[in-house]
């Protein structure tokens, strides 16, 4: 009785652990390669309101509705590209969860690599700067300066 209890508790552990899709029953085309080609959309789409979750993930309102515009697309005969080039003229290139690489993207995704070699240049130049400036030992100081170092010297181990 035991093992019973402990494999359906395993298994409603697990079954909690699978992805919630928020696509609802009425929502599900007929045709099965209709409706995988939905699915493959909109699993490539972000929500506008939930951020980095795909409209098929999200019960937000937005999502369904975006949802159900993805079927409408497929069921008049748009291919899978005119879809989402649709969905993006319409909403902006925000709705994609993986960005294409062209225009201003391409900005966004050199930056931080620039930003970091430009960072890691000057961290060299200012090591190596520090290393060839010379010790305070080193320098040397004027006859004046030493006579008044050692009289200061002189004075401190009288006292």
């Amino acid at each position: 009785m035991k093992g019973l209890r402990a494999a359906l508790l395993g298994s409603a552990i697990l079954l909690a652990a699978l992805p919630v899709w928020a696509v609802q029953p009425d929502e599900v085309l007929e045709d099965s390669v209709l409706e995988e080609r939905a699915r493959d959309i909109s699993a490539g789409l972000r929500c506008p309101v939930c951020q980095n979750e795909s409209i098929d993930e999200s019960s937000a309102e937005i999502a369904r509705d975006l949802r159900l515009l993805v079927r409408e697309r497929l069921v008049e005969g748009d291919s899978d590209v005119e879809v989402v080039d649709y969905i993006v003229a319409r909403y902006g290139e925000y709705v994609m969860l993986s960005p294409n690489f062209d225009g201003a993207n391409r900005v966004l995704w050199v930056l931080p690599v620039l930003l970091l070699g430009a960072g890691i240049g000057l961290s060299v130049v200012y090591i190596r700067g520090r290393s060839k400036a010379p010790a305070p030992t080193e320098v040397g100081l004027s006859v004046d300066e030493q006579a008044r170092l050692d009289a200061i010297l002189d004075d401190d181990r009288a006292d």
